[in-house]
């Protein structure tokens, strides 16, 4: 019984030892060894392995170290050198080694990506949610009356000019306000003008306080080639605020479009693993 199993042992390690495996000395026998390795794998596995083989080599180039020689005037020397390190990583291995090394890199590299997203998942969850207590403090920085028309001068074209009666009910001083007017009609559904505008408050507005605000936007802006019906609207609404320190207090753009259309992208490939 011990010698069968000592001669089943031997002939496994045989069997192994015939296995071809790459020959990384020259470019002629890598290239040749690769060879007579696929011609030997199963066809299922022929197209597993040549991927695999471009795993492992990609793997074991350093492009910063490809690109800072290109820099500093040496690439020829520096690819060189990054492809003897690639060369070095398939040297002597088998089809099935090849294979089972590129599996063990992927799926590492999956870990490091699934990682990386559950923590940006999570950090565009904050944003979105900072974001939604922004829009809620900013409704107590009240937009009371918006008015946008053409005033005629003496000299030149008509200059557009913005209205806004606000009051502060925030708990802070504000120093500047932002805000994104909208010029639409009734029954239509897009706008005819969509922007942003602010203004810095001189003295700022305290706590409680009302202002009136004659806004002068650039004539040669949207602002000023905007040509609406009379029966268009004028709305306004306050999308920032800055403190007395002149520092963001509340910003409600500060997760946008993209950054959702992002968070629902990771969250449908992610989330479930």
């Amino acid at each position: 019984m011990k010698k069968a199993l000592v001669a089943c042992a031997l002939a496994l390690l045989l069997s192994g030892c015939d296995k071809p495996t790459v020959d990384a000395s020259t470019d002629e026998s890598m290239k040749a060894s690769l060879q007579k390795i696929k011609e030997s794998l199963p066809e299922s596995q022929r197209q597993e392995f040549a991927e695999a083989t471009s795993t492992i080599m990609m793997s074991n180039i350093d492009i910063k170290t490809v690109m800072a020689g290109a820099f500093a005037g040496n690439a020829d020397a520096v690819a060189a050198q990054q492809a003897d390190k690639a060369k070095a990583a398939l040297n002597g291995k088998t089809g099935e080694e090849i294979i089972n090394e590129a599996n063990a890199i992927n799926a590492e590299r999956a870990k490091r990506e699934q990682q990386q997203a559950l923590q940006e998942i999570a950090e565009l969850q904050k944003k979105k949610s900072q974001s939604q207590d922004a829009k809620e403090s900013l409704r107590n920085f009240i937009v009371n009356k918006s008015r946008f028309y053409f005033q005629k001068q003496e000299f030149g074209g008509p200059r557009p000019v913005i209205e806004l009666s606000v009051e502060n009910k925030t708990n802070t001083p504000i120093s500047r306000a932002y805000f994104k007017g909208t010029i639409a009609s009734p029954n239509r559904s897009i706008p005819w003008l969509v922007d942003t505008f602010n203004y810095s408050i001189p003295g700022g507005l305290e706590p409680g306080e009302k202002a009136d605000w004659p806004l002068l936007p650039n004539m040669f802006s949207d602002w000023g080639k905007v040509e609406a019906p009379d029966d268009a609207v004028f709305t306004v609404e306050v999308v920032k605020l800055d403190g007395p320190d002149g520092n963001a207090l509340y910003d409600s753009e500060g997760f946008t479009e993209d950054d959702q259309n992002r968070l629902d992208k990771l969250i449908s490939k992610y989330s479930a693993k």
